[in-house]
């Protein structure tokens, strides 16, 4: 069982590694089983559905995912994922962020998607999802590439929520 100890810290915006582009797992990283079930235990913790090692400072195309769903297996580990396929139609799902706590925008983006990516035992998988995986898996991988879920929002939305967002990190700094 992951202690407290174990923990990581969730990076919060505006830090600058959560804009960074994250290098693939080199194969047969012996760091990656511990580091994910780090990442794993500060999930459950937060609690959130989804974590990529950016968010936690490591600069890694790695991805936790526990969407606490019957049909989908959980708790996934997905190592240097990529979207190989996605629909061309389009949903919209609210989503929120454990770098931006607090903060929901509905967010539009493919309805399916298809992923190759390895476990962590080296073996290529890939995963369909649509619904909630789908969206997860998405947002996670965008995660990999800098990319945030208010990117997916209108500007005056964005710049509302990372507003209110400062504004309530810098008090909860204060007290």
């Amino acid at each position: 069982m992951t202690s407290a100890t174990d923990l990581l810290p969730i990076l919060n915006v505006p830090d600058p590694r959560l804009r960074a582009k994250a290098k693939p797992v080199p194969a047969g990283d012996a760091r990656i089983g511990d580091l994910s079930a780090r990442m794993l235990a500060t999930m459950y913790k937060a609690p959130g559905i989804g974590l990529a090692a950016p968010q936690v400072g490591e600069l890694l195309r790695l991805v936790v995912l526990d969407l606490h769903e019957n049909d989908i297996p959980a708790p996934m580990v997905l190592v240097n994922p990529e979207i190989i396929a996605e629909s061309a139609e389009m949903a919209v799902r609210e989503e929120g962020c454990l770098s931006l706590p607090g903060q929901y925008a509905d967010v539009t983006r493919p309805a399916r998607v298809k992923v190759r990516y390895h476990d962590l035992t080296g073996a290529k998988k890939e995963i369909e999802g649509d619904g909630l995986l789908a969206a997860c898996l998405q947002h996670e991988i965008d995660h990999l590439d800098g990319v945030l879920f208010v990117d997916h929002i209108s500007a005056l939305k964005r710049n509302m929520l990372l507003r209110k967002l400062a504004k309530e990190l810098k008090l909860k700094a204060q007290e």
